[in-house]
């Protein structure tokens, strides 16, 4: 077993990709009027918020890596790194990136974090650069240790979370439709991502794939794009604002503003936490589950249809 060991990190050698995968998309767009929208102020927020992000995890990222070393030194195992040790590491950790994104969008710790991503109201690959920097501080790390524990070294771990995040980055456009009906049924795709990044409450809280969507038909979270219902991006309550610093911690301040109120419970005060967003101890403020109930109240028809079958 070793420790020593290293892979290079595929998002830095895909910026080259990135820049000139924004460029064609805008371009496109610019010259065929449609498959999208720019908006200078929010893709230079975009821009902003994904370098901060990578300056996030060069001055913490010593915190994961030294909690999966140590986690490496307890497990007798050791899997390699052959090219199947690879594949089955990449497909068990789009497994566990499931689990984290959903966690992401079902407790509000979580969600203080992630929320950044879904905060712009236009859908183009600069979307897909809008990353935390707050990450460490949920603890999801956590989540990576069974795949250490597995056999798997942290650096092929990371690696293959690295592969991951490379593919979901040309997912977040408008200017490619549904792809061929075999890919769209295994394959995270833009209509399906599409899906995930709507406020309309038919989309909230589904489609949580990185790579496939199978995770999401297994787990019965999955809702297809509908020809009928456009998908309108954004947060169910917007921000309002191109300010990187209120982009990555307004929801951390909102936890701190809720717990802080006085007269609560301590249960009151740890829901504000880990509860789902949108939870309050006095009913002002509707979760997504109260925001399904709502529209089915007013739209009885759609019970029973993509979105409203549970």
């Amino acid at each position: 077993m070793t420790d020593t060991l290293s892979f290079p990190d595929p998002t830095q050698l895909a910026v080259p990709f990135f820049i000139a995968a924004i460029l064609i998309e805008f371009l496109w767009i610019a010259m065929k009027k449609r498959g999208g929208r720019y908006e200078t102020r929010d893709a230079v927020t975009s821009l902003i918020m994904g370098a901060g992000s990578v300056a996030e995890g060069i001055i913490l990222g010593f915190i994961a890596w030294g909690f999966f070393m140590f986690l490496w030194r307890l497990t007798p195992l050791d899997l390699g790194t052959s090219v199947w040790a690879l594949i089955a590491c990449f497909v068990l950790d789009d497994l566990r990136y499931y689990w984290v994104h959903r966690f992401g969008h079902r407790i509000r710790w979580v969600w203080a974090s992630h929320v950044n991503h879904h905060s712009s109201q236009h859908y183009n690959l600069t979307t897909a650069l809008r990353q935390t920097w707050t990450g460490t501080f949920t603890f999801m790390m956590v989540v990576k240790a069974p795949l250490v524990l597995l056999g798997f070294h942290p650096a092929l771990v990371l690696f293959a979370g690295g592969l991951n995040l490379i593919y979901q980055f040309w997912i977040h456009t408008e200017a490619i439709g549904k792809l061929p009906r075999w890919f769209e049924a295994v394959m995270n795709t833009p209509s399906h991502h599409r899906v995930h990044h709507g406020r309309n409450p038919r989309y909230l809280d589904c489609n949580y794939a990185g790579v496939f969507i199978i995770w999401d038909k297994m787990f019965g979270t999955f809702v297809p794009e509908q020809e009928d219902e456009k998908v309108d991006y954004g947060l169910v309550h917007n921000l309002g604002t191109f300010n990187p610093l209120r982009v990555a911690f307004h929801e951390w301040l909102g936890i701190w503003r809720d717990i802080t109120q006085p007269g609560l419970t301590l249960r009151q005060r740890l829901a504000y936490a880990f509860a789902p967003p949108g939870y309050s101890h006095d009913g002002s403020r509707d979760t997504s589950e109260q925001i399904k109930a709502k529209h089915l109240a007013r739209h009885p028809q759609d019970r029973g249809t993509p979105g409203f079958r549970t």
